[in-house]
């Protein structure tokens, strides 16, 4: 699951449960041994930072250079351990880090998502939606919300497992299915939906900065939406899987639902009268508003039409975060005020103050990420690097989709020990985008199939926080669940989720489908 914020502080990253170890007991401590070694993210870049340092130096001062298929030029390495380096550094610190694409959007964004939620809207929409939902239809609701719960970073993984929870058992349905079904949805398929939220600006910003290595990126549109068809599609399907799981995996293993003694109290799911006219009315707000945006872009003339007049690209495309800031903003300040949580221009600043806190970790580990990937560019390793992937790809025959495939399955494998997607994608982003490019593969494919390992696996990791969170919520209704119990039920998401999410990546790929406007599969 992709953190970006830091959102809240986690719980313990220990167990407590006593007992002989199973073999997936012994299992899961290796791999939480092994992550706990790893440093933190920014520790780890700051590692990192120093090597490429020395390396870059080394293989400057051994003369080596690289030359990139196509681009016709030969680049020398040039290490950062010399004048030119100690010069480059001391001009550009600040540069990379200021310039760095995806602080301003992520930061943007986060401030009016952070809003919305602040004020109830997000949170009021989801029990909006669950609390109307037949009984039969409960577990595929539960999982087409998670699916887009990612537009809410860290807190869909809060919110949405224990109001799934509480609507199950409202329902007569077992509430542990949906506790675990729901956070399982969140997890295995974060990286999916409809919904646009901080998370697509964190990827496209690194994907961009990671293109630019390479004279093929000279024209490409590497926008926002770049996986919006792949992502929304996915959403659809992996909720059908999900609410399927939920349904007629996981519930029936959970067995008759017996009462437990602390278990949380029933609430009434129902919105009010006065939260139901203010969803209303922020639903009217937003609609205004997407009207006199796509009026601005559709006519014919219009001011938001691309070069000669088209619609892809188009400066909409390019400026989708100002146009995702004033919906997010508009339904923020309209829900808040209509149900009296905002009363006042102090309250909204309060609101988005607080957001704006929760990224202080985030802007700390993309200080020092910006400076490894400028580093990359300017020292010409990212492109040797890139070069030299790329090339072993092809001597070992994996091309194409199997290298997509390859690919996902070590994201997947990284993704158990580094759970933060923005760390991760900074650090197999800048070699794997230029190498794909490489072989044809356009960045907006690498991107697509990097949010499949991004996702998949963190539901199964004891590296993920919020597994013990959603440990602590289970033993109110099963107060003997283990985390090994826990991990089992979970697992049964890993699997099918990672299959769908590879075939329906597989049938854009064969069919040559657009992965977002203007986003294809090779390079054209």
């Amino acid at each position: 699951m992709s953190s970006q914020t830091g959102l809240p502080a986690p719980p313990p990253t220990k167990s407590p449960d006593p007992g002989r170890a199973t073999g997936l007991d012994r299992v899961l401590s290796f791999i939480e041994r092994a992550g706990n070694a790893l440093p933190n993210p920014v520790a780890l870049f700051s590692v990192l930072f120093l090597l490429l340092a020395c390396v870059s130096t080394a293989l400057d001062l051994g003369g080596v250079s690289v030359r990139v298929p196509g681009g016709g030029d030969t680049e020398h390495i040039t290490g950062l351990l010399t004048g030119d380096g100690v010069k480059w550094l001391v001009e550009n610190l600040v540069v990379n880090f200021a310039t760095f694409p995806p602080i301003g959007a992520v930061v943007v964004l986060i401030m009016v998502v952070g809003l919305c939620e602040k004020t109830g809207l997000l949170e009021t929409l989801m029990r909006g939606t669950l609390a109307r939902v037949p009984r039969a239809l409960l577990p595929y609701a539960v999982a087409l919300i998670a699916s887009q719960a990612h537009m809410m970073s860290d807190v869909a993984a809060i919110v949405l497992p224990p109001l799934a929870a509480l609507v199950f058992k409202s329902a007569g349905r077992h509430p542990a299915a949906g506790l675990i079904g729901g956070f399982a949805c969140v997890t295995a398929g974060y990286a999916a939906g409809f919904t646009i939220g901080s998370l697509d600006a964190l990827y496209v910003g690194i994907t961009q900065q990671a293109a630019s290595v390479l004279p093929a990126a000279d024209g490409l549109d590497i926008h926002l939406l770049i996986n919006y068809f792949f992502t929304a599609a996915s959403s659809l399907v992996l909720a059908a899987v999900g609410g399927f799981l939920i349904s007629r995996v996981l519930e029936p293993r959970l067995g008759v639902y017996e009462a437990a003694g602390e278990e949380p109290e029933d609430h009434d799911l129902t919105l009010t009268p006065v939260q139901r006219r203010a969803l209303l009315r922020t639903a009217l707000v937003v609609l205004v508003y997407l009207a006199g945006v796509l009026a601005l872009w559709l006519p014919e003339g219009a001011p938001l039409r691309g070069e000669g007049g088209a619609l892809v690209p188009s400066p909409l495309l390019s400026g989708i975060v100002p146009v995702l800031f004033g919906a997010f903003l508009l339904a923020g300040l309209t829900y808040g005020f209509s149900v009296k949580q905002l009363t006042s221009a102090e309250d909204v600043t309060t609101a988005v103050t607080e957001s704006v806190k929760t990224m202080s970790g985030y802007l700390v580990m993309m200080f020092v990420a910006a400076q490894v990937i400028a580093l990359f560019t300017w020292s010409n390793v990212g492109v040797l690097l890139a070069v030299k992937s790329a090339a072993l790809f092809d001597s070992l025959g994996v091309t194409g989709f199997w290298a997509i495939l390859v690919f996902v399955l070590l994201v997947s494998c990284l993704n158990l020990f580094i759970l933060s997607g923005s760390a991760l994608w900074s650090l197999v982003g800048p070699v794997f985008v230029p190498a794909f490019m490489l072989m044809g593969t356009s960045p907006a494919l690498t991107q697509a199939a990097f949010r499949i390992g991004d996702s998949a696996t963190g539901v199964i990791t004891p590296m993920n926080p919020y597994v013990f969170l959603i440990l602590a919520m289970l033993r109110q209704y099963e107060p003997d669940a283990r985390l090994g119990t826990l991990i089992s039920r979970l697992a049964i998401f890993v699997v099918p989720f990672m299959t769908v999410w590879l075939a329906i990546l597989g049938i854009f790929y064969g069919f040559d489908l657009p992965l977002g406007p203007g986003a294809h599969i090779g390079l054209k």
